[in-house]
């Protein structure tokens, strides 16, 4: 339930930018090339106080920086500089500007109670995670954290229902299926039908892995070298590391890029 209400925010808060960055284009665009406002949230702040450039101007940078300060937003300077110049670039005022400007301050607003409650949602869903008895293994795998690690769980149930590697794999859809005809054979193709969100998972941690130098990134970059696609190197990857997370999860144990001991004959 968390983690779908998670996607459900998360959703909303991508249409509210996009949103915002439609209004901000169509009356203010000078200020609309200055700041990404998706992160972090100095852009944000500004837009819930100052969203046009006659305001910007009136109140001047140094005030402005000041203003920004109060609210603890990050290189308060800097954002009161960038804002000051945009203003200035723009002295056109025009239709809908003050109207759109009041409109653009409440979806600002809202974008930073929104981000506020995913802190909330997020640290929510860390502790009820914690609370899992494979949620330390699932999260020393590089590239799952405590959203991914629950979104595993929701997606793939009972991890000890599959009774290998390669179920789990196939109900992910990344073991091919054959689609023979004829005297054609040996034509493999994707399953029609597998788990898209446990997949999804997968490629996300595998992608989040091989960001990072280390094993993860070194067989991808492999796989690269012998002149495989980006997807085809990323999938290849999260096969993989669900072999790796298989035997983590049947040895009870969690992972180290070392591998295991093995016990010596007596």
């Amino acid at each position: 339930m968390l983690t779908g209400h998670r996607a459900d925010l998360i959703a909303g808060r991508v249409r509210m930018i996009n949103r915002l960055r439609d209004l901000r284009t169509s009356v203010f665009p000078s200020l609309e090339r200055e700041f990404d406002y998706s992160s972090p949230k100095g852009a944000l702040v500004l837009l819930t106080g100052y969203a046009s450039p006659e305001r910007i101007r009136r109140i001047g940078q140094t005030r402005l920086a000041g203003w920004l300060r109060q609210r603890k937003v990050r290189d308060s300077a800097g954002v009161a500089a960038r804002a000051g110049a945009a203003a200035k670039a723009q002295l056109i005022v025009l239709p809908g500007q003050d109207l759109t400007a009041s409109i653009i301050a409440e979806l600002a607003t809202n974008i930073l109670a929104l981000d506020q409650r995913l802190k909330q949602l997020d640290a929510q869903l860390d502790e009820l995670f914690a609370q899992h008895p494979q949620a330390a293994i699932i999260q020393s795998m590089p590239g799952f954290g405590p959203f991914l690690g629950a979104s595993l769980l929701v997606g793939a149930g009972d991890l000890r229902a599959f009774p290998s590697a390669g179920h789990l794999a196939a109900a992910a859809g990344l073991v091919p299926v054959p689609n023979d005809s004829g005297r054609r054979t040996g034509n493999l193709h994707r399953p029609l039908r597998y788990s898209r969100p446990l997949r999804h998972v997968f490629y996300l941690s595998a992608q989040t892995s091989m960001m990072r130098a280390g094993p993860n990134r070194d067989y991808y970059l492999k796989r690269r070298a012998r002149g495989a696609t980006h997807t085809q190197a990323v999938i290849a990857l999260t096969r993989r590391r669900i072999d790796v997370l298989w035997a983590l999860l049947r040895e009870n144990r969690t992972w180290t890029t070392a591998p295991p001991a093995i016990p010596q004959a007596a």
